[in-house]
């Protein structure tokens, strides 16, 4: 039999990790989503272009499609900034979503003391309240990780339906508004509790700037301080941080309190802005995307902005494809789950190179 060629595509270790595929990995992972969205739009008998239109061009089309972005991507981002301190430190806090529900709890009932004649102090107060609910829920996590080496994995996850119980026992029982028609929910905020927002005619409020200023922050902790680079240190290596006279302890419950506090944070300013109360409908799955969002982002601040701009237009484009192309809310996990595996593929071409090799048979 005559010999022919093969053409065979090989991984190859690259002998140091590829910075160019860092950034270029993340983008690479979008287009594949793209393609793989196109498809699934054809087999789901819908056209293509009119499906990329409601999630790629409609969340921008407009000033007030722009402030709707902006509002879906205030909380998303200020919970990746805090679980960037998380991962960077090498804990795994996989519960933000149940420490933003805690957040919103604290900050409703703190909300629900308001009245006609409350001043502005209420808003600070209830942005702290949240912050606390945050912090408290994932010092549950810190406490068991430290004192008994628990996984906070599991353990940060499972708290997650517990905060949801918590949330429906208050709306269900004790915070149910006696004046709305019996429906799980507690009465609206007074005005004073709103956070102020920053134009007419748009729901984007002061939290985008909160969000914003998170992000300058964590980069100036991250890169430019001292106690930022124990932080990671501590975290990702134990033994040498302890030679370096650095706390790994301290680094953990650092980046489990910064994390839930700016999950609680999120909380409070959803259910005090968009929302204006208490309901089961609370948990919107902002926690588990924003790790989609950190990773997306590079656990870095300037991508982290970036990549939860990307993924509030997942959000929206899933609630315009339900009412204008009939297709299910859920598409928008379906455009999640594409990013966040089509990421952690290519992710491969920073420690791999692919070697096209062609062999005798």
């Amino acid at each position: 039999m005559a010999d022919f060629f093969k053409l065979r595509l090989q991984l190859e270790a690259r002998p140091y990790a590829s910075r160019t595929w860092g950034y270029l990995s993340p983008v690479l992972a979008l287009l594949i989503t793209v393609v793989i969205g196109v498809l699934l739009f054809i087999a789901l008998g819908k056209d293509p272009v009119q499906g990329l239109r409601v999630f790629f061009w409609e969340p921008i089309r407009s000033a007030y499609a722009l402030g709707e972005l902006m509002v879906k991507a205030t909380p998303l981002l200020i919970i990746a900034l805090g679980l960037a301190v998380c991962f960077r430190s090498n804990v795994w806090n996989i519960g933000a979503e149940g420490q933003f529900i805690i957040g919103a709890v604290t900050a409703g009932g703190v909300a629900m003391l308001a009245d006609k004649s409350t001043g502005a102090w209420i808003i600070p107060a209830i942005v702290l309240a949240g912050a606390l609910g945050g912090m408290l829920w994932s010092g549950i996590t810190a406490l068991l990780r430290d004192r008994f080496n628990a996984n906070e994995i599991l353990v940060s996850l499972m708290l997650v339906y517990v905060a949801d119980m918590v949330l429906s026992y208050l709306v269900y029982g004790p915070w149910k508004d006696p004046a709305g028609y019996n429906f799980p929910q507690t009465k609206t905020f007074d005005s004073a509790t709103q956070i102020p927002r920053l134009m007419a005619g748009s729901r984007v409020n002061i939290g985008i700037l909160l969000a914003l200023a998170g992000a300058a922050a964590l980069w100036l902790y991250l890169y430019r301080t001292y106690a930022g680079f124990a932080q990671q240190v501590g975290g990702l290596a134990p033994a040498a941080a302890r030679y370096a006279g650095f706390s790994s302890r301290k680094a953990l419950w650092v980046a489990l309190l910064v994390s839930g506090g700016a999950a609680g944070v999120a909380g409070a300013l959803e259910v005090a802005g968009p929302i204006g109360q208490l309901s089961p409908y609370v948990p919107a799955g902002y926690g588990f995307a924003a790790i989609i969002v950190a990773f997306v982002g590079r656990l870095h601040p300037v991508g982290i902005v970036f990549s939860a701009l990307l993924m509030s237009m997942f959000y929206i484009g899933g609630e315009l494809a339900q009412s204008r192309l009939g297709l299910p809310k859920s598409l928008t996990g379906v455009f999640q789950g594409l990013l966040l595996f089509s990421l952690l593929a290519c992710d491969t071409l920073i420690a791999y190179r692919i070697k096209i090799k062609s062999g005798a048979r």
